[in-house]
């Protein structure tokens, strides 16, 4: 410290200026913003960004203060918030081989195509994910994009989810008695049964650094088990989950499609609910009293649907089945839900469709019967909320990242323009548009 002080005095004595370099800022000019906790759509506005934090929200275009500092004209742009996908799977690439892929890509395939999957969402808007699921790859995904090595959105990851034996997550469902010998998946992989068990699972996943903690307490579609619906843990082996991840400050997010494996969810405590296609009235009113979370997906469950439909030899027998019945009731599903007030965070299930189409998600939500702007609150304010970052996330605010997305026209009007980006920035790099 006294050498820094010398090193000050002397410059001084000398003549040299010691006065520290000011921060570029960046002024974007605003033809329109949404101020999504409001419901407002307010007139020309400047989001004055530095460090990748807005700094201020002004009325009416601001001139630069400095001679560094920069403007992007988007003044025939509607501004919003960064958008949020609460469920996305950036390991996974959907194609007719995805199984075969299992037992013929090596940890570093995968690794090249999640960051390749990483960037498309970007640059569709989405700023911020939860990845509920994976190898592990996406917890170093999350590291590589924090440490700014490679582009893509703020990721919160699961790391392994984990189920029963013979459940969503047990890779060797529908395989040869040989191959279940040799593979013999346990809490590492994701495969737990009994209270103890269960426990111990969370724990690999929060020495890994897991930031939640996923579980299916009911089977999937995708998988080769016979049957998606039915309850696959006891309401004491999910219980065993959530107050273990509690212990430890993570959140637990519940595959579930079945009414019985969600209600047994919700009462154990979960934090969200994610698909939920089968819901019925009583899992609805438990999840609004409780003030769980629902993460509809319908997105997926429409994609799988038709991909059934429209190629019939796409899926193994046994996943086409359940894509049919289970995938095509999501949307109805969901649209009785919100009729219960339940507290709705958007996402997709990114890695069953396509990488970078996620924004779909809100014209179906509409479709439904969800008013534009609260399915937009969803994937901003709510999800926020849900990725426990309200703070920094969500809105468009003094001191929060600078999360920024344009769109040519009204979204209000025609939500479908958020899948369309003319602008996208995160934490003040641009990703899509003119800087």
């Amino acid at each position: 410290m006294r050498k820094a002080t010398h090193l000050l005095s002397t410059l001084a004595l000398l003549g040299l200026a010691v006065t520290p370099a000011l921060a570029q800022k960046t002024y974007l000019h605003c033809g329109h913003l949404l101020d999504v906790r409001a419901g407002r759509l307010l007139g020309p506005q400047t989001l004055v960004v530095e460090r990748g934090r807005i700094v201020a929200v002004q009325a009416g275009y601001t001139a630069p203060a400095g001679p560094t500092d920069k403007v992007i004209n988007l003044e025939n742009q509607t501004v919003l918030p960064g958008l949020i996908d609460c469920h996305v799977h950036l390991e996974s690439t959907p194609s007719r081989n995805s199984f075969r892929e299992r037992f013929t890509l090596n940890p570093a395939d995968v690794a090249y195509r999640a960051e390749a999957n990483a960037l498309v969402t970007l640059r569709a808007g989405f700023t911020t994910v939860r990845d509920c699921g994976g190898s592990g790859i996406n917890i170093a995904l999350r590291k590589a994009v924090a440490q700014g090595l490679v582009p893509g959105p703020r990721i919160y990851a699961a790391g392994t989810a984990i189920s029963s034996t013979g459940g969503h997550m047990d890779d060797t469902d529908g395989l040869s008695d040989f191959m279940i010998e040799r593979l013999h998946p346990g809490t590492a992989d994701g495969v737990a049964n009994g209270p103890e068990q269960c426990q111990q699972a969370v724990r690999e996943q929060f020495r890994r650094g897991a930031d939640l903690i996923k579980i299916a307490s009911t089977g999937g579609v995708l998988d080769l088990s016979k049957d998606g619906s039915g309850a696959q843990y006891s309401e004491a082996e999910i219980r065993a989950v959530v107050q273990t991840a509690r212990d430890l400050g993570l959140p637990v997010a519940c595959h579930a499609h079945g009414a019985e494996g969600i209600k047994r969810a919700v009462r154990a405590g979960v934090t969200s609910i994610e698909h939920g296609s089968l819901l019925d009235a009583e899992a609805m009113q438990l999840m609004a009293k409780s003030r769980t979370w629902y993460v509809p997906t319908i997105i997926a469950g429409k994609s799988v649907a038709d991909t059934a439909r429209r190629h019939p030899d796409y899926f193994p027998p046994v996943v086409a089945g359940k894509a049919l019945s289970i995938g095509s009731q999501l949307q109805a599903t969901f649209g009785k839900a919100i009729k219960q007030n339940v507290r709705v965070a958007f996402g997709t299930d990114a890695g069953v469709y396509r990488h970078g189409q996620n924004a779909l998600e809100f014209t179906y939500m509409t479709e439904a019967g969800m008013a534009p702007l609260e399915a937009i609150r969803a994937a901003t304010l709510n999800a926020a909320e849900l990725v426990g970052d309200p703070q920094s996330l969500g809105t468009l605010e003094a001191g929060h990242y600078a999360d920024v997305v344009a769109v040519a026209g009204d979204p209000l009007r025609d939500v479908s323009l958020l899948t369309k980006p003319t602008f996208v920035m995160k934490e003040g790099v641009v990703y899509v548009g003119k800087q």
